[in-house]
């Protein structure tokens, strides 16, 4: 073996490790030191001094000592053409573990008056989650497996009407509480899978965090689908399949997750248009529990041709 293809497994070798890929991607546009890693990433201060003098040694990053401080960079133009190559893939993978580390660092800019500039008081992701809602208009509404109502009453003010069900006579009464000045919100026990509404009742139906919890989710789907209308959407929020089911089940999970293959095939089983279907966001606690969102839409029939609709009328025929 060359000694050049030698280095080469060796530098990707040390690449073989999540955390110091994360390490990597946080020293790719700036200097850090060994608090502001530990701060970001979580990863004990023992442990990212050990992963700095890997990455060191192997020539993918350099250290820079400002009195009793010493900061880190990668070495960008030092760095070998696969190596490269590979750390451009990783950015571009969006991995949620990754923007985790990039949000939690702009959040500690903040702290420290880092891009003040571009900071603007009040301007929260709380508050523009607000003000986009007010361009909703989301006509009448069917929140299954609302609980208490507490999600359901961020998208109140802009519905038509909604309906908010649950299996739980605690929970519904505490939303019936919760909307007790509310005329066009509706509280009613029911269940998933057995839906207390005619066809084509609703526009929207939210399934947030409640096809985990039911015996049978495809029942449940075909139920949403069944109840909204034509052109209208079905919206689940579901955990991502895991193996956290001890955690879990003592919130009454019954099934460890879904993941986004088995939402997107329940969704086209009840006869929805999947729109969208994929892992939105990834917890920062361990065991770093993953959410899928998912989008499905009942499409308009097509339009009968002319010919379809002679053949129709033979066929009514006696």
């Amino acid at each position: 073996m060359s000694a050049s293809l030698a280095h080469t497994i060796e530098t990707l070798s040390v690449l073989g490790d999540e955390n110091r890929l994360r390490l990597c991607m946080l020293l790719s546009d700036r200097e850090l030191n060994v608090g502001d890693l530990v701060r970001v990433t979580g990863i004990a201060q023992s442990g990212v001094s050990t992963h700095l003098g890997r990455l060191r040694d192997a020539g993918l990053v350099r250290d820079r000592k400002e009195g009793r401080e010493c900061f880190y960079t990668l070495a960008t133009d030092a760095l070998p053409s696969t190596v490269s190559q590979v750390l451009t893939e990783v950015r571009a993978s969006e991995d949620p573990t990754l923007l985790g580390d990039r949000e939690r660092l702009r959040a500690l800019d903040v702290e420290r008056g880092v891009g003040r500039d571009a900071y603007s008081p009040g301007r929260t992701w709380q508050s523009l989650a607000t003000g986009i809602a007010a361009l909703l208009d989301l006509g009448d509404v069917l929140d299954v497996g609302s609980a208490d109502g507490s999600a359901a009453s961020l998208v109140a003010p802009y519905c038509r009407s909604l309906t908010c069900v649950d299996t739980n006579a605690r929970a519904v009464e505490a939303a019936r509480v919760r909307f007790a000045e509310h005329p066009h919100v509706t509280t009613l026990l029911a269940d998933a899978e057995a839906l207390p509404f005619g066809d084509a009742s609703f526009d929207s139906v939210l399934v947030f965090h409640t096809l985990t919890y039911t015996e049978r989710p495809d029942v449940a789907l075909g139920e949403c689908a069944r109840v909204v209308r034509s052109g209208g959407r079905v919206v689940v929020l579901c955990l991502d399949q895991h193996r956290h089911q001890s955690l879990t089940a003592r919130h009454g999970e019954r099934h460890p997750g879904l993941a986004p293959r088995r939402v997107r095939a329940l969704l086209e089983g009840a006869g929805l248009t999947v729109r969208r279907c994929e892992v939105a966001s990834r917890e920062q606690k361990k065991p770093h529990l993953q959410v899928v969102l998912a989008l499905g839409e009942k499409l308009e029939p097509a339009p009968k041709t002319p010919a379809a609709k002679i053949a129709a009328k033979k066929k009514s025929r006696p």
